[in-house]
């Protein structure tokens, strides 16, 4: 029996498989952030897919993080109903969905919010975003949001919560030097960097409890001069496992990573070139106990299963190739195993800024567009 397919737990929560739907924007909420029928459809449909953990876009946490138009938030209480709905529906096809929770820093797009970007220290973002950096005072109530927000998902029904630490957002700023400048006891050193993350995610934890799966998603590398990096990834994984995290992501870029931004273009010539992260996963194992979830250009079943195999991963993640085949996992277990047809164009951004939320729109190698549910 291929490793992929078999039964496992992140902590109290049973997996039918070892793949995973790693976030992904999808642009489907309502202009006032709460779930929409189509979005919880399309969570329903990657469990449908046999996607063993379902991992949802990011949450924002609190109206100041948000960074993205229609993208969904969890920060009242007033969204919980939608939200319970999207966890009936994957629930009710026998799939398990956890919830990225996430506040986007200096990412966060204040016209549209009217509220300030906030950040570790004062920086202009590529967008003429001027970033205020976060007192005190800011930082209790995002600890606090970010636990609220937790405490939302247990109650919707969700079987766990990822805290967004990666890809430049307000938790991967406090963690890389680039961004984070403070002299206080959130700056500097790594230990005080870290401080803000895992401070959040005790908060978390004390919210939801021991029985409540929490995971974290972290940049293996911010692939930026000055910035965040891989015994800078071992050392803070370390921190989050001493402090009761379930399972870590790794992921890596940020949206200022030139061609190494986390949605890289172009296929891998070699299926030993499809991950992104190999590197990183193997110094991550050589010290870690806790489950590694790998993400980053997987497109082949041989090579998720070595990887698997070769004990450089507990979970395979996959973003961009479930947007064109929310089957894929589904076509891999009946015996099916070639590669996914996802050709990484990113074109599935297209109509998202459109506002008519993710879809593939690309043309693969038959000069066919992708059939309705993308099983191929």
């Amino acid at each position: 029996m291929s490793r992929l397919f078999e039964a496992t737990s992140i902590g109290s929560m049973k997996l039918a498989n070892r793949f995973v739907r790693s976030a992904t924007y999808e642009g489907m909420a309502a202009p006032d952030g709460i779930c929409t029928p189509a979005l919880q459809e399309k969570m329903a449909e990657l469990a449908e897919g046999a996607v063993g953990l379902i991992i949802t876009g990011h949450a924002f946490v609190s109206p100041e993080g948000r960074v993205r138009p229609f993208q969904y938030g969890i920060h009242h209480d007033g969204v919980v109903p939608a939200l319970a709905a999207m966890t009936r529906a994957v629930h009710d096809r026998g799939g398990r969905i956890v919830i990225q929770l996430a506040h986007g820093g200096g990412q966060a797009i204040s016209k549209a919010t009217g509220l300030p970007a906030l950040g570790p220290s004062a920086m202009e973002m590529a967008n003429g975003t001027a970033v205020q950096p976060a007192d005190p005072d800011d930082l209790g109530r995002i600890r606090e949001a970010f636990s609220e927000a937790a405490r939302r998902a247990k109650e919707a029904g969700f079987d766990g919560a990822q805290i967004h630490a990666a890809h430049g957002y307000l938790m991967s700023q406090f963690l890389s030097p680039y961004f984070n400048k403070r002299t206080d006891g959130y700056g500097g050193g790594l230990e005080n960097r870290a401080r803000l993350l895992l401070e959040t995610a005790a908060r978390v934890r004390s919210r939801v409890g021991e029985g409540f799966p929490v995971l974290v998603k972290i940049n293996s590398d911010d692939f930026v001069e000055g910035g965040f990096g891989p015994d800078d990834m071992v050392r803070v994984s370390k921190m989050l496992e001493k402090a009761g995290v379930n399972a870590i992501e790794i992921s890596g870029g940020t949206g200022i990573s030139g061609d190494k931004i986390p949605s890289r273009i172009g296929l891998a010539k070699a299926g030993e070139d499809e991950v992104y992260y190999r590197e990183a996963a193997r110094a991550f194992k050589r010290e870690m106990t806790i489950p590694l979830i790998l993400v980053g250009g997987i497109r082949s079943l041989p090579v998720a299963e070595a990887l698997v195999v070769d004990g450089l991963a507990d979970y395979i993640a996959l973003s961009r190739p479930l947007i064109r085949e929310p089957g894929l996992v589904r076509r891999w277990r009946s015996a099916d195993p070639a590669k996914a047809t996802c050709i990484s164009c990113n074109r599935c951004y297209r109509p998202i800024l459109r506002g008519d939320g993710l879809a593939c729109e690309a043309i693969d190698r038959t000069g066919e567009r992708p059939g309705g549910q993308g099983d191929g």
